[in-house]
């Protein structure tokens, strides 16, 4: 299972993020441009150092190669999402994609592949939840169908 950031750019967010995918066993993949140094004493602390930055993939390849790579077993994590995250079947080793914290992933990408987009319900006073409670939800829904299989 990996997680897959899309320019993410708080560096608590992202640290908090690498400590569950270490609590879960799951890779962490980050699409750069990033907000943050990756060597950050913020992403340290906010992870607690679970996860060492070393740990962590930076995508280098251009968002381009990222969507060409992109293949079935990935799931888009949006606000537009037309799937609601715990109708979803899960493959065997799927990948996460979440967007920026203050604009989410590119309408082409959710445009191209709408029926791999998905939504975590909120009401609608609010517009989102925190990014590293979305892939908490998202993470712990996968390992749920898997039987908590860590």
């Amino acid at each position: 299972m990996k997680v897959v950031l899309y320019r993410p750019e708080i560096p608590q967010n992202t640290g908090n993020i690498a400590r569950t995918c270490a609590a879960t066993g799951c890779s962490l993949l980050l699409i750069p441009p990033l907000g943050f140094f990756l060597d950050a004493k913020t992403v340290r602390r906010s992870s607690v150092q679970y996860m060492p930055t070393k740990d962590i993939q930076i995508w280098d390849k251009g968002e381009e190669a990222w969507l060409e790579q992109m293949g079935a077993s990935c799931w888009m994590f949006s606000t537009k999402g037309q799937l609601r995250y715990d109708q979803v079947r899960y493959e065997e080793d799927p990948i996460l994609l979440f967007g920026r914290e203050s604009s989410g992933l590119p309408k082409q990408w959710l445009e191209r592949h709408p029926e791999r987009s998905v939504r975590i319900p909120v009401k609608n006073e609010c517009h989102s939840l925190n990014l590293s409670n979305a892939v908490s939800i998202a993470l712990y829904e996968v390992l749920r169908q898997k039987e908590f299989a860590i």
